[in-house]
């Protein structure tokens, strides 16, 4: 029977006892003894195993409720002496240690032989030590954790945790019943890093830290390294180890070629919890690159994947910064996913959530008894919006402690980009507080100077070491270089959400035709500022819950005009500059406000359902956009660049109209044309210049395929004097290119 399967008997302890063969050993000091047994001492190595002592070599071992307790040596078994407490001990008359192990019975068990934890010299080499106290190791999650290893030529798990504030550290484990006792953790001197290398244990074995705080409280907390998780509501880490082999070599060695940038970017933002409710992570890739592969979408959004208590967080309030929800399965089921996508040429992006965590008292909370990945000053400490904790960004292993774990999900999970939530949250320290809630900064400012830093070193280091990657910052204010280089004083990530422009537009589209007029500006003002930084217009789950209604339901009208009207948004939207992004449901306009229990309702595409092809038309439409957004240029390689956009019709406000040129590299246009008046204008007349002789209708989002009451351009229209003269469909956008295109 190994270590972990050793079952434990019920309360209370052997009497104290002679010993066979070996002296008693020396009584340890009652100060260091009450230490130990209390968990609170540093070094339970310098008291626990063998030790050379005058006379030979004192043993001594901690295992509560045994019966017996001996060391095997050279295959001869000397019985210890029991010390009451669970503490045996015995010196061996033995010139120096040997190789040993212990033999240890409970209850009318037979003895069974195992290693002593407390032979063995520490796991964690110094370098990682020196790392870790420079707050520089941008692998902590190999140094840090329960990681299963070979150690002195035994195999076993190394369990390791930083908790500079202790006054000691146990391993509690789901065979120990959750008791620490038996095992005390040592410390690793300045680093705050405790350590212990358990022998036959490993993968599975769920475990827990039992922290003593120096004000003398007790507490379980789960590992903040923790690589998997039990499934909620369950809260412990469980050891584990990858033993997956990626598929995906091929679309990692040309993810890089084109800077995003420059390259198609259409996202479709998913909940995988709800996408398809019940689906496991290997059951959703079976399913999930087909569908967005079919849409045309480029890259997946997933809302964040990392472990959380509580499902209507949606995941943005994580306990398991290093783990995958275990909801869906384990870390190498959620590979499997991502693998899938990557071999269906579907990129896959990451919410990531740095700004905050949740206040559990099992997680990362007041960790060690004191305020540790929190600052101590609660104006800071608290978060007012999502009753949290902040993360206290001036703290060298606390940014570690994130810079590494935005690496981890690039290098190990082979993510191609992370979108940072919550951003603006970060940045400033005024954030929701009231007058006298905050502090400045050493300048007097709002600006929280070590959040700038930490953001800055992420990127910096994220780019470096995983190319290819991108990072998206959900920024909300006006702070600017946000997607500007670190190296010239930016936050350094490569794309910005435009909630400007996601809040003007809704406000716009919101409004009855009639009234649009007046907020003409709505839908012009984002070019004011559109190469200010390098944008994605996000449609995200933000805007289609908690009474903001789905996309269509924002719309006026009857079901007829909604439908059109999404249908001209989504054509003026994929062809405005800006990388696009839209979350799941709202391509075949479903009515509903997203649920995470139920998630889509792709009932709504039966075909039993009597109005499915109204929402197939709006399916249908999506798919076009993105087939005709990634083969034409225009739309996106000079999405930075201010000479690839010109409008055409910037000042329409009586007539409800925008129209406007993009280009692509080579100067080729595409003319893109709204009307979000529910009426037709015929012979509508645009300047558009005479470089181009005719022009042909490639998308019209009033084609009778999309639902729509087929006003189109069937023929090729000339241009005149540098001025063409269109039929506009009501509350439609077209797209047309030179023809031939």
């Amino acid at each position: 029977m190994a270590l972990h399967e050793t079952p434990l008997p019920g309360p209370g302890g052997p009497a104290p006892s002679a010993a066979a063969d070996g002296a008693a050993a020396p009584a340890l000091d009652p100060h260091d003894r009450g230490r130990l047994l209390a968990g609170a001492h540093h070094d339970p190595h310098a008291l626990l195993g063998a030790h050379p002592v005058p006379g030979g070599v004192a043993f001594r071992a901690l295992r509560p409720f045994a019966r017996e307790v001996s060391v095997v040596v050279d295959g001869v078994r000397t019985p210890l002496v029991s010390e009451g407490d669970g503490l045996f001990s015995a010196v061996l008359p033995l010139d120096e240690v040997p190789a040993y192990t212990l033999a240890v019975a409970y209850g009318d068990d037979e003895p069974v032989e195992t290693h002593d934890p407390y032979r063995f010299l520490p796991a964690l080499g110094d370098f990682d030590l020196h790392l870790i106290r420079e707050g520089r190791h941008e692998e902590l999650w190999t140094a840090l954790g329960a990681h299963p290893m070979t150690h002195q030529g035994v195999t076993g798990t190394r369990f390791t945790v930083w908790a500079p504030n202790a006054l000691g550290v146990r391993l509690a484990t789901d065979f120990t019943y959750w008791d620490g006792t038996a095992f005390p953790m040592r410390s690793l001197g300045s680093s705050g890093v405790w350590e212990l290398f358990l022998p036959d244990v490993g993968e599975g074995t769920c475990y827990k830290f039992e922290i003593h705080s120096r004000h003398g409280h007790r507490f379980l907390k789960a590992d903040p390294m923790a690589r998997r998780t039990e499934a909620p509501p369950n809260t412990a880490s469980v050891v584990t180890a990858s033993h997956y082999r990626w598929g995906d070599d091929e679309w990692l060695a040309r993810r890089g070629d084109v800077p995003v940038h420059e390259a198609p970017f259409s996202v479709y933002e998913v909940h995988l919890p709800s996408w398809r409710p019940g689906l496991t992570y290997r059951e959703l890739a079976e399913v999930l690159p087909a569908y967005v592969k079919d849409m045309g979408f480029t890259h997946v959004e997933l809302m964040p994947v990392a472990e959380h208590p509580y499902g209507p967080s949606w995941g943005y309030q994580v306990t398991g910064f290093y783990a995958p929800t275990a909801r869906l399965g384990t870390p190498d089921d959620f590979k499997y996913l991502v693998d899938a996508l990557h071999r269906a040429g579907i990129g896959v992006i990451m919410d990531w959530v740095p700004a905050h965590f949740p206040r559990d008292d099992w997680a990362l909370a007041r960790f060690d008894g004191e305020p540790l990945y929190e600052p101590g000053d609660s104006r800071r400490a608290d978060h007012p919006d999502w009753g949290t904790f902040t993360f206290d960004y001036a703290r060298t292993e606390v940014r570690n402690f994130l810079v590494a774990n935005a690496v981890y999900w690039c290098q190990e999970f082979h993510i191609d980009g992370l979108r940072v939530d919550a951003v603006a949250s970060m940045l400033y320290l005024d954030y929701s507080r009231e007058d006298g809630g905050w502090e400045p900064n050493a300048y007097g400012g709002r600006e929280d100077l070590a959040a700038m830093a930490f953001l800055q070193e992420m990127n910096a280091t994220v780019y470096r070491r995983c190319p290819g990657v991108v990072t998206i910052a959900e920024e909300s204010t006006a702070w600017g270089g946000v997607t500007r280089p670190t190296d010239t004083g930016g936050l350094g990530f490569g794309l910005k959400w435009n909630m400007g422009w996601m809040h003007d537009s809704l406000e716009y589209v919101a409004h009855e035709p009639v009234h649009r007029k007046y907020h003409h500006h709505e839908m012009t003002f984002a070019m004011v500022y559109a190469y200010s930084e390098n944008y994605v217009l996000p449609i995200s789950h933000d805007e289609v819950v908690h009474g903001k209604q789905a996309l269509v339901s924002k719309m006026p009208g009857d079901w007829w005009q909604r439908r059109a009207n999404v249908r001209a948004y989504l054509g003026f939207m994929w062809a405005h500059p800006g990388k696009q992004l839209l979350f799941m449901g709202q391509e075949f306009a479903q009515g509903a406000e997203w649920s995470e229990k139920a998630g889509p309702e792709w009932w709504l595409l039966d075909e039993g359902y009597h109005s499915a092809g109204d929402h197939r038309g709006v399916q249908d439409l999506v798919r076009d956009l993105n087939a005709h957004y990634r083969r034409l240029p225009s739309l996106w390689q000079r999405d930075t660049d201010p000479s690839g956009f010109r409008w055409v019709a910037v000042d329409a406000a009586d007539d409800n109209v925008f129209a406007f040129l993009r280009y692509d590299t080579e100067g080729r246009p595409l003319l893109a044309v709204s009307n979000f008046s529910p009426v037709i204008r015929h012979d509508y007349r645009f300047a558009v210049g005479d470089d181009v002789v005719a022009w042909e209708e490639i998308l019209n989002t009033d084609a009778a395929r999309y639902g729509g009451g087929d006003v189109v351009n069937p023929d090729p229209v000339k241009s005149e004097d540098g001025h063409v003269r269109l039929t506009l469909p009501p509350l439609a956008t077209v797209w047309l290119a030179p023809t031939p295109l």
